[in-house]
C-alpha cells in the first residue's frame, strides 16, 4: 500500500501555512447551510489555513443569498455556481477551484465538530492514509416520533447493516464520509465519476485504494449527520439510494459490495413468497401449505429480528416509541429493495447506454469506466 508521508514532507517544507479547502455541494438547503457554514467558521486551524468554496448547483430557496452574506462578512467563505447541479459536478468543480494542498469533501446536512478537519489531517498524516475522515454521528433531522424512529434506524446496523459508514467504529476502511484528501491524489485518480448522481464516494474511494491508498476512519473527532425528517423523504431516499446500486455496479462492479443488494433479494424474496401464496389458493391438500411455507419463515425470521432489534432499542434508549421501528426498518428496506429491482428491470428493458447515460466532465485523467 502507498504511504504518503513524503509527499505530505515535501508539502509541509515548501514554506508558509498550508492550505485546506473545504468543498460544500449545496442545493436548496436553505434550512442547513447556516447551521453548517457556522460550524466551518468554527473549526480550529492550528498551522494551517483554511478556505470554504460553496458550490450550489442553481439553488432556488435563498441558500445562494445566505452564502454571499457569509463571504461578504468573512474572506474564507466562497461561492461557486454548479450549472450541472448534480453532485459529482459540484465536488470536480470545488476541487478545480481550491487552491489548498488538502482538499476537504464535505456535505450541507452535517455540523463538524471544531476540530474535526484538524484532526483528520492529523491523523491522515499519523497513519500514512490516502484520505481520512471522523466518525459520522446520525441525528434526527426534524422533530417529532418520526424524525427520532428514522434517526435510530439509520444508526442501527439491523438498519443499514455493520459494515455502513453510519454505523462502524475507527479503522481502515472500503469507504469513508466526508473525508480530507491531499489535493494530488484527487488529481491523480481524476475526480468524481459524473456519470454517478449517488454512490460517486464509494466509486472515487474504491479508485482511490486500486491506486494503493488506504482510507481510514478515526473516532477521535466527528460530525453530527442530520436524516431524513419523516418517513415519506425516508422512502425516497431509501428506494433511489437501492436504484443507483445497481446502476454503480454496472459502472464499476468493485465499487459496491455484496451488502448493498441484500435489500434487493429480501423484497425479491417476499413478492415471491407473496406470489406462492395466491397460487397456493387454487390447490389443494399439502401442496398448498408448502407454497405458504416461505412467506411464513420470510415473515417470521424478519419480523421476528426487527422486534428483537426494536425492543433492544428501546431499552437501550428507554423510550416506549421505540417499538415502533419495526414499521421503519420495513418501509426502509422494502423501499430500498424495490428501488433495486426497478434499476435491474429498467436494465433488462434498455441498453446500457440508455441507463448509464453519457459521460460527464471530469478532472483530468478521469476513467468513467474503471
Amino acid at each position: 500500500m502507498k504511504r504518503i508521508s513524503d509527499r505530505l514532507a515535501e508539502t509541509d517544507a515548501t514554506g508558509g501555512l498550508p492550505l485546506v479547502s473545504a468543498v460544500l455541494a449545496v442545493c436548496n438547503e436553505v434550512h442547513h447551510i447556516e447551521k453548517v457554514l457556522i460550524s466551518l467558521l468554527a473549526q480550529k486551524t492550528p498551522g494551517w489555513k483554511l478556505e470554504i468554496i460553496v458550490v450550489d448547483g442553481e439553488s432556488s430557496d435563498g441558500t445562494q443569498e445566505i452564502v454571499r452574506n457569509f463571504a461578504r462578512e468573512n474572506a474564507r467563505v466562497h461561492l461557486a455556481i454548479n450549472k450541472n447541479r448534480k453532485t459529482p459536478y459540484a465536488f470536480n468543480l470545488g476541487i478545480e477551484l481550491s487552491r489548498g494542498e488538502f482538499v476537504c469533501i464535505l456535505g450541507a446536512h452535517t455540523s463538524y465538530a471544531p476540530d474535526y478537519i484538524a484532526t483528520c489531517l492529523d491523523e491522515l498524516k499519523t497513519h500514512g492514509a490516502g484520505g481520512c475522515s471522523g466518525r459520522l454521528v446520525v441525528r434526527p433531522g426534524g422533530v417529532g416520533v418520526q424524525a427520532r424512529l428514522i434517526a435510530l434506524a439509520l444508526a442501527s446496523p439491523f438498519g443499514t447493516s455493520t459494515g455502513s459508514m453510519r454505523t462502524r467504529g475507527a479503522g481502515f476502511a472500503d469507504t469513508i464520509p466526508y473525508p480530507l484528501f491531499l489535493k494530488s491524489t484527487l488529481l491523480e485518480v481524476g475526480g468524481y465519476n459524473t456519470q454517478l448522481h449517488r454512490n460517486q464516494d464509494n466509486d472515487l474511494s474504491q479508485r482511490i485504494r486500486a491506486r494503493g491508498y488506504l482510507l481510514y476512519m478515526t473516532d477521535k473527532t466527528s460530525c453530527e449527520y442530520f436524516v431524513s425528517p419523516d418517513t415519506a423523504s425516508l422512502a425516497k431516499y431509501s428506494f433511489k439510494a437501492g436504484y443507483w446500486n445497481i446502476i454503480s455496479s454496472r459502472i464499476n462492479r468493485r465499487s459496491m459490495s455484496i451488502r448493498h443488494f441484500v435489500p434487493g433479494v429480501f423484497v425479491a424474496t417476499m413478492l415471491l413468497s407473496f406470489l406462492l401464496v395466491i397460487v397456493s389458493t387454487n390447490v389443494v391438500g399439502l401442496t398448498r401449505w408448502w407454497l405458504r411455507i416461505p412467506a411464513l419463515v420470510t415473515g417470521i425470521l424478519y419480523l421476528g429480528a426487527s422486534i428483537g432489534v426494536a425492543c433492544r432499542i428501546a431499552y437501550r434508549e428507554r423510550s416506549a416509541e421505540s417499538l415502533l421501528l419495526p414499521v421503519v426498518f420495513f418501509l426502509l428496506h422494502f423501499s430500498y429493495g424495490l428501488g433495486t429491482l426497478a434499476a435491474i428491470g429498467k436494465i433488462a428493458a434498455k441498453p446500457r447506454r440508455e441507463i448509464q447515460g453519457e459521460p460527464g466532465r471530469a478532472l483530468p485523467g478521469m476513467v468513467d469506466s474503471p
